[in-house]
């Protein structure tokens, strides 16, 4: 393992579905097995959307108790709950006084909103709060109070890391070099993951299979994959099924040839290949999915995980804090 640190935050918005474990959580969690990691729940960034302190909280034990049994490594890992940590809040007020409101206004999520706006007829800042409006100052302090090296993101936020390097810069030219500048890695491409509509899986289509749902839940999302009307007897491509494209993130190799085999001969009807794909989702996900529940039924053991990781992280904290405190207010 190196000695970089990697930083990650998870949003309480909802229980990810498969194409969000695919796509950014199972990464997350094989990078935390080889690098110093500081994972936290986002619970102030949804805080600019969700106004219901029960679904955050009820969020926030979901995704908890997900990455834990989904094999997050607590070992290398400072798991924790963001605003556990006193000194978020102070960073990012310090960090406020040094960054420009030209920074902010080229923001993805804001300019999205006045474009939004914009298209609507109506004023460019309705329904713009401050929350969405700071949101990268939000960002580049959970980044920079650290000291972390590599931040994997999506491509499409990419952008938070280069304002978390921009913000520290400006800091760094005022009062000397104080943060690292941090290097964004995106991730892998897995390409998109079909829903059950044959789009890509969104919770904005109601297409989505949620990752750790009961067993009976998730053989009848499966069955409800839209296919096409060809006849058992008949080749299927299998490049061109939802059911073969979400198999092969599942299963390995061998087992991907023998199915994309059944596919091209012919024989096999749909029915056959939705429970053949539910078989093996449900054999991927069926000790997670227990462990799940389990420490759903203990939210004591996830708040005593996520006050462990705090107290780790408030030591790094609290020393960049002092750091910053120091030079911009000689105290």
């Amino acid at each position: 393992m190196d000695d970089k640190i990697v930083l990650t935050g998870i949003k309480p918005t909802g229980m990810p579905h498969i194409g969000n474990y695919l796509g950014a959580l199972k990464p997350l969690i094989e990078m935390s097995q080889n690098h110093k990691t500081f994972m936290f729940i986002a619970d102030l960034h949804a805080l600019n959307a969700v106004h219901n302190a029960k679904e955050i909280k009820q969020h926030t034990y979901e995704i908890a108790a997900l990455m834990v049994a989904m094999g997050l490594n607590l070992e290398n890992t400072v798991f924790f709950r963001q605003s556990d940590i006193n000194e978020i809040y102070q960073l990012t007020e310090f960090l406020m006084n040094v960054t420009p409101k030209g920074l902010m206004n080229r923001a993805h999520s804001y300019k999205a909103m006045v474009e939004k706006n914009t298209e609507a007829g109506v004023d460019i800042d309705s329904g713009v709060n401050m929350g969405l409006y700071t949101y990268p100052v939000l960002m580049a302090a959970d980044i920079l109070l650290y000291n972390s090296d590599i931040v994997p993101v999506g491509k499409d936020q990419k952008q938070h890391v280069e304002f978390a390097r921009d913000i520290a810069g400006y800091f760094n030219n005022i009062y000397g070099e104080t943060f690292k500048l941090p290097e964004p890695v995106i991730g892998e491409d897995c390409g998109i993951i079909p829903g059950l509509d044959g789009r890509k899986m969104s919770k904005s289509y109601d297409n989505t299979i949620p990752l750790l749902c009961p067993s009976a839940e998730l053989k009848k999302k499966i069955m409800r994959i839209i296919t096409d009307s060809k006849t058992p007897e008949e080749p299927k491509n299998p490049d061109e099924s939802t059911i073969f494209q979400i198999y092969k993130l599942f299963a390995n190799n061998d087992e991907v040839a023998a199915l994309r085999k059944r596919f091209l001969n012919g024989g096999m009807g749909y029915g056959e290949a939705k429970t053949i794909l539910f078989e093996k989702i449900n054999s991927v996900l069926e000790k997670p999915r227990m462990e799940y529940e389990r420490l759903m039924a203990n939210p004591i053991e996830i708040d005593a995980i996520l006050e462990k990781g705090a107290e780790c992280a408030r030591i790094v904290a609290s020393r960049m804090v002092a750091k910053v405190k120091k030079k911009m207010l000689g105290l």
